[in-house]
């Protein structure tokens, strides 16, 4: 019984201090370049990524969903790498990329 309040309150202060989140925009994005392949077959599509920013760079980019399946993949993550934050920004974000011509 004793062990289970203490679970409980331990929770409560978890949750009572974590960090507000706040939303990331970029001040410096760039725009991915369509590939050419891509461009000659008039292929359209787009990218969800989501990436992760520490101390206003991107350190990670993961794919969630692209249509067509290995076409725009590289080039979006190669653009969000390239994004920058305000100095002290730290988080998660995700973006769609839109590819059309």
């Amino acid at each position: 019984m004793q062990r289970s309040i203490l679970s409980f309150a331990l929770a409560a202060f978890a949750v009572a201090f974590v960090a507000p989140v706040q939303a990331l925009t970029p001040v410096k994005r760039v725009d991915p370049v369509y590939p050419p392949e891509a461009a000659r077959a008039g292929t359209q599509g787009f990218v969800e990524v989501e990436y992760t920013v520490n101390a206003g760079k991107v350190a990670n980019v993961s794919v969630l969903n692209a249509k067509p399946a290995r076409t725009f993949e590289s080039a979006a993550v190669r653009a969000v790498k390239q994004w920058q934050f305000a100095a002290g920004s730290t988080g998660r974000g995700k973006v769609r990329l839109d590819f059309s011509l």
